[in-house]
């Protein structure tokens, strides 16, 4: 067993924090990402990174350092739920993920990999994180993201039901929403706080969407929202624990309102509360998640111990010492 870990998608938001926990740990990592040309480099600032890895030679890199590794933690992805082009997604988000688990098998090396609540579509079929074919084929994602993450969920799923060779750990973790430090290059696609906050230090107006169904008021929409330190926190438990495999959601278990989400937001930031309503735009709206909540039972049960934050305590770090610093950055 090598001593380097490898974080793919490590410069980006869930894959920057998990590089700045393992840092502080002393441990070696190695990067695979692009920086492109804007600001992300500065996600990584503050750690200690062994190397960097353009993902385009990440299969050279591989077979050059396998017996370095420790473990491939694999974040890379677009993440993007607008994402169009399904040639691409396929590129950059299957094909990918579909190569490291082969590796991480061959070369018996734990593999954790991120998956999403994308992949529950609208909810109706519940938010269970089961692991066979039966629950996942019920499970209908809205976006080709979704469909991407379901995609190779269900081909895991396949694998070890006719008991294929797999990595001695692995772990798919099926990220509700994330919010946090390190997401400032994610632009609309960043969490409502990191949008919300600058007009709240303004003292301006918060917008938020109109309820467009009866039984949920303006404002009232409601998601599981995570903290990403939290989400760090069950990585490295699985780190400590290899005997744990399996596919995980990773939320909080307890759905909070837009409404909640953006009073904690001014009570963080010391500002009298403004909030607004718009309509929910149409090329949209028959699509739009009311409810999401993880059913966080199936992790409990493997172990995981730790705590999750409240929406209010979470947002009160992120907030205070991040946010609100002239250097936000992890």
């Amino acid at each position: 067993m090598g001593n380097t870990f490898l974080v793919t998608g490590g410069a980006g938001f869930i894959g920057s924090n998990i590089v700045a926990a393992l840092s502080e740990q002393g441990k070696k990592v190695v990067v695979c990402d692009w920086l492109e040309t804007g600001d992300k480099w500065r996600n990584l600032a503050k750690s200690v990174v062994s190397d960097f890895v353009d993902p385009d030679n990440l299969d050279v890199w591989l077979y050059k350092n396998e017996s370095r590794l420790a473990a491939i933690i694999h974040m890379g992805a677009i993440s993007a739920t607008t994402e169009t082009d399904g040639d691409l997604i396929l590129k950059r988000n299957f094909r990918p993920t579909r190569m490291l688990w082969s590796f991480a098998t061959e070369n018996t090396i734990p593999f954790i990999y991120a998956s999403s609540a994308a992949t529950y579509g609208d909810g109706a079929a519940g938010f269970d994180d089961e692991m066979n074919e039966e629950a996942l084929a019920k499970l209908q994602p809205l976006n080709l993201y979704g469909w991407s993450k379901h995609a190779f969920d269900k081909f895991a799923a396949r694998e070890i039901k006719r008991g294929a060779m797999t990595p001695p750990q692995w772990a798919g973790l099926k990220f509700f929403n994330v919010y946090g430090p390190n997401e400032y290059h994610k632009g609309n696609m960043k969490s409502v706080i990191a949008q919300c906050y600058p007009k709240v230090a303004a003292g301006e107006a918060v917008t938020l969407f109109k309820s467009h169904h009866p039984d949920y008021k303006d404002g009232g929409q409601l998601r599981d929202f995570v903290y990403v330190k939290d989400c760090v926190d069950v990585i490295l438990w699985l780190l400590d624990n290899p005997k744990v495999s399996g596919l995980f959601n990773l939320g909080t278990g307890k759905a909070r309102s837009f409404k909640d989400l953006a009073s904690a937001v001014f009570t963080a930031a010391n500002k009298p509360e403004k909030i607004t309503y718009v309509d929910t735009p149409i090329e949209i709206r028959d699509k739009y998640q009311y409810y999401t909540q993880a059913n966080m039972q199936k992790l409990r049960s493997a172990g995981f111990g730790g705590n999750f934050r409240s929406l209010e305590d979470g947002i009160s770090d992120y907030v205070t010492n991040y946010l609100a610093k002239d250097d936000p950055y992890r």
